[in-house]
């Protein structure tokens, strides 16, 4: 009888085991469970966050290249309206100088038609050197036309308008003063055409 009871003390004991073994299996599910359902949780919420930003992220990127396009496209209407600005500049300075060549070459051709009457007539050399002075005139006339001037050459040497050629050294005349023009310079407006060469004393 001992033993029979000693067997169902055992029993017992192993039933209880058993039972307490299930028992915390179960909690063990159950944690488990748990701890999954938070785990599965965040990671639906770390999902929807990622996607959000996702989302965020397309539509600045969505934008961006529509502000892309749009800078493309006015970087292609300004290249274009530059080269249309060249190319109208290009034509109109080229017209601008034809025009001025046409205004000089009108200007001067009539000294021109002079000079040749002038080589073809026979006379005197008095009558040679008036018809020279007339053309001379004439062609100083024509200068004028244009808005072209004589450099003066009397006074105190200028570098902005006289080119020293030569040098003396005389009390006469003072420090830096022109003595004598060697050739004649020529200015429009403000800009030289040609700078007078002169003699320089002191």
């Amino acid at each position: 009888m001992q033993e029979k009871n000693n067997e169902d003390l055992t029993m017992k004991e192993e039933n209880v085991s058993n039972e307490e073994a299930n028992a915390s299996n179960e909690d063990t599910k159950v944690v488990e469970e748990e701890s999954s359902d938070k785990e599965l949780k965040d990671l639906k919420a770390a999902k929807e966050k990622l996607d959000k930003e996702n989302l965020k992220l397309k539509d600045e990127n969505e934008k961006l290249k529509n502000e892309l396009d749009t800078v493309k496209d006015r970087l292609l209407r300004l290249s274009a309206e530059y080269e249309n600005y060249r190319n109208r500049t290009a034509k109109e300075k080229e017209g601008i100088y034809t025009d001025a060549c046409s205004d000089v070459i009108n200007e001067m051709l009539p000294t021109l038609d002079n000079l040749e009457r002038a080589a073809a007539t026979e006379g005197s050399l008095d009558d040679i050197k008036k018809g020279v002075e007339m053309v001379e005139k004439q062609f100083k006339n024509s200068l004028s036309k244009l808005g072209i001037e004589e450099i003066p050459g009397e006074g105190e040497f200028d570098p902005n308008f006289h080119n020293a050629v030569m040098h003396i050294e005389d009390e006469n005349y003072g420090e830096n003063e022109i003595v004598e023009v060697l050739q004649k310079g020529y200015k429009r407006g403000d800009k030289v055409l040609r700078h007078s060469m002169v003699k320089v004393a002191n």
